[in-house]
């Protein structure tokens, strides 16, 4: 890690998004951990705790693939300050609810489905606005690397200090302060200065330029590659964090502080991940890289499932989590450079729902497959398969272009912004 690991934190802009999402999402993580908690604490069931999954990113996926076409057809900026305006009254309104009905499961559950409604709008339009608030757009690819960073380092502390708030303040603390959280992500919001917003000429509905959106998703072979691939490894690898709360309370016979630490450790090794990211320099190799870490995951998840001892444990699924950070960061980055800019909140959406979708689908087939197997064997499998899916990362490295970390000349484009004085 050097100095120019933070480059793109030289853009005012950034600076103040980076800053205010980063106090947001030590909110969010708490509130996270703090779900699952309440969810397998009152009802005993890891379907439950699927299920509680599953409300949340189903939503997000569904309604993503329209959130990416008011991303590309409306203002980001206006569109990203509702959904945070909005957010914040879902943590009010289920601080209020845990408060009055601390064993109401399904109320947690309804808010949490409304929560992935209003992610399917706001992540299209967050991650396509980054690329407007990078001053130096050969910066996008570190800005995306540093805003992982920023998610995982909330992922590391959120969970270790939710579980000291459930177990010294109750699960309602870790609710209210996330609602309180958003104060800083929306005040961070309405300081940036962005160009002056021009609205473009649509001569189709949201369906015909989602129809549009498609048959480029279905012309494009290397992004179609990138979203197809992350699909997979979100229906199969990724959902082993739904059973981390088995881990802490049934394998390790411990409390909210044992699965907050499992939680952080997973942060951690991602965080570390985002930064390694970051640190690369122009002309990496995207898709060696991505390769490889996946490789790492699926060990990782393979040495984490039958670990014998808590604090080992620890140390193995911080190493698979270093992997995973690449599936979602660096298919992020793929992405958003290699898409037409008039395509990118489009693209963003295939990627939320590849992400998103597959997640939740995949958090209910291992609560089912956990049942049967047991636990220790459903993550035992998914590191087999995460190593399956490194092999065809591996197969088709050699057919496709080598993807470095420089833009390409049309990603710099504007599309219709003009400069406010």
């Amino acid at each position: 890690m050097n100095l120019s690991t933070f480059r793109a934190l030289k853009s005012r802009n950034f600076r103040l998004y980076f800053v205010g999402q980063a106090l947001s999402l030590l909110g969010t993580w708490m509130q996270k951990t703090a779900v699952s908690w309440v969810i397998y604490a009152t009802t005993h069931s890891k379907l439950m705790l699927g299920l509680s999954v599953f409300a949340t990113m189903f939503p997000a996926a569904a309604f993503s693939l329209v959130g990416g076409g008011v991303a590309d057809r409306y203002n980001r900026y206006r569109v990203l300050l509702t959904t945070q305006v909005l957010a914040m009254l879902q943590a009010a309104l289920l601080t209020a609810w845990v408060y009055f009905q601390p064993e109401g499961v399904w109320g947690i559950i309804g808010l949490s489905a409304l929560l992935g409604i209003i992610n399917g709008f706001d992540v299209p339009a967050r991650q396509s606005l980054v690329h407007q608030l990078v001053e130096d757009k050969n910066d996008l690819p570190n800005a995306l690397a540093l805003n992982s960073s920023m998610v995982n380092l909330s992922k590391l502390l959120g969970p270790a200090v939710a579980g000291l708030a459930i177990e010294g303040l109750g699960a309602t603390a870790c609710f209210g302060l996330n609602a309180l959280s958003f104060v800083a992500v929306i005040g961070s919001l309405l300081a940036l200065r962005l160009p002056a917003y021009v609205a473009s000429v649509h001569k189709k509905n949201i369906l015909g330029e989602l129809r549009e959106g498609l048959g480029y998703l279905r012309a494009t072979h290397n992004i179609r590659f990138v979203v197809l691939m992350l699909a997979l490894v979100s229906l199969l690898a990724l959902p082993f964090t739904t059973l981390m709360p088995v881990y802490a309370k049934d394998i390790f016979h411990g409390t909210a502080t044992t699965f907050g630490l499992i939680d952080s450790a997973i942060g951690a090794g991602a965080f570390v991940g985002a930064l390694y990211l970051a640190s690369r320099p122009p002309g990496t190799n995207l898709n060696r890289i991505l390769m490889l870490n996946t490789f790492i995951f699926g060990a990782g998840l393979m040495l984490f499932s039958h670990a014998p001892t808590y604090w080992l444990a620890l140390v193995f699924i911080a190493l698979g989590a270093f992997g995973m950070m690449s599936q979602i960061t660096i298919s992020n980055t793929l992405l958003q450079t290699q898409a037409r800019p008039d395509m990118r909140g489009r693209v963003i959406s295939f990627y939320v729902l590849a992400y998103t979708g597959m997640v939740p689908l995949g958090s209910l087939l291992v609560g089912w497959v956990s049942q049967r197997i047991g636990v220790q064997n459903t993550v035992l499998l998914q590191g087999l398969l995460a190593l399956g899916l490194g092999g065809l990362h591996w197969r088709e490295l050699h057919k496709l272009p080598a993807v470095h970390t420089d833009m390409p000349p049309q990603a710099n484009s504007t599309q219709g912004l003009a400069l406010s004085s």
